[in-house]
């Protein structure tokens, strides 16, 4: 066997494999993950606890963004960054971003409705650290 080399898959096959490297980081956590062949209320997949009462409904990046879209739905964004995997409750991040930050006046969301961080200042990664996995 060998071991394949990210950058050489296609958009699909990266979900895919985000999919499986973040739900064995969830089971650390005592989380089951069930993957959804069509977003579900925005969600790619459901994180469910082995308490029997949390049930996440989280949006898949491959990086830092937010959306207008989820706005209200409930919905915990998962990305990497770096070698970490990071877990977030999008309205709260959300909140967060436009009131200490000019996100709010960027073209992006204005005009798209979504803004996404390809590298994330130091600023926000010690705000992030506490949504790391």
């Amino acid at each position: 066997m060998q071991k394949i080399k990210y950058n050489s898959l296609n958009s699909r096959q990266k979900e895919n494999y985000n999919f499986h490297k973040v739900a064995a980081v969830l089971a650390d956590y005592g989380f089951t993950s069930i993957r959804l062949s069509d977003d579900w209320q925005s969600a790619d997949f459901i994180a469910q606890h082995i308490d029997g009462e949390t049930f996440l409904k989280i949006q898949l990046k491959g990086r830092m963004s937010i959306d207008k879209k989820y706005i209200g739905k409930n919905i915990h964004i998962c990305f990497p960054y770096g070698n970490a995997w990071y877990l977030f409750p999008h309205d709260e991040v959300v909140e967060y971003l436009l009131s200490s930050s000019n996100i709010g006046k960027t073209v992006s969301w204005i005009e798209n409705g979504a803004y996404s961080f390809k590298i994330i200042s130091q600023k926000n990664i010690n705000y992030f650290k506490s949504f790391m996995l």
